[in-house]
């Protein structure tokens, strides 16, 4: 929490679920640097230290990185309304990886791709949208999986469940477009951080060189571009963009 008690901020208000993995200490900077006053899911100190350096407030919640777990959006959306009074933008990510073939796969593997890749999405839309369609304004960002974008071999239940939280984004567009709410989500795959590299063994040079080779732009993205990236969702200065999918993997998803 900042030193400086932010009470009805006239700056916008993002919420950033989880500002620990992933991509999320990058989205809390680039968020900050566009003038947000924000709401921070688990940050790190380096992140907050940040935030205030570059003059923005940010209140801290911890214990939310899952955003599926039942409390956790609630939570968070709780501190933005009574530090702000109101939330503009809001970013969240979630995910349950279970490969294999299909053949193979059991009720447990499916439960669990439901509960992380499309109950987490939502529990998180469920949440943070009321109060933006009250307020007739508002930008929302979910980030989940290109594999939700084409056959995934290997992956079959994460691939269909991702596509389902892709599918549940563009209907809950649909349903609030009318009260000037944006949902929209991102897709990605071969990014380069911690848990991929983990995943894939890509921190072995030869390995990394071979996964490279399946990406069209034949590197891995970065969590910094990626932020910039979803800032156009989030940021407000593009609000005639909603019920999309983009696929942010180095065009794998595209051809």
């Amino acid at each position: 929490m900042s030193t400086t008690e932010p009470s009805r901020s006239p700056n916008p208000v993002a919420v950033v679920s989880n500002a620990r993995h992933y991509v999320g200490p990058s989205l809390a900077l680039m968020l900050a640097r566009r003038g947000y006053d924000l709401v921070l899911g688990d940050p790190t100190d380096e992140v907050i230290a940040g935030v205030e350096e570059l003059g923005r407030n940010s209140w801290v919640v911890d214990g939310v990185a899952d955003i599926g777990e039942p409390t956790a959006a609630p939570r968070l959306l709780d501190m933005a309304m009574d530090a702000y009074g109101r939330v503009d933008s809001v970013v969240f990510f979630s995910g349950s990886i279970v490969t294999g073939r299909f053949l193979e796969s059991s009720p447990d593997d499916l439960a669990t791709v439901v509960s992380g890749n499309l109950e987490a999405v939502y529990r998180a839309l469920r949440v943070f949208l009321p109060p933006m369609v009250e307020a007739g304004s508002g930008q929302v960002l979910a980030i989940t999986s290109a594999t939700g974008l084409k056959v995934s071999p290997g992956a079959p239940l994460y691939s269909a469940t991702r596509a389902a939280a892709n599918m549940l984004v563009k209907n809950v567009a649909s349903e609030v477009a009318s009260a000037g709410v944006q949902v929209n989500s991102v897709g990605t795959n071969f990014m380069d951080f911690d848990a991929f590299r983990a995943a894939t063994g890509a921190d072995d040079p030869e390995v990394r060189a071979k996964i490279e080779s399946a990406v069209p732009m034949k590197r891995l993205g970065t969590m910094e571009e990626f932020a910039e990236f979803c800032g156009i969702f989030l940021d407000g200065t593009s609000r005639f963009q909603t019920g999309q999918t983009v696929g942010y993997d180095g065009g794998w998803s595209a051809f």
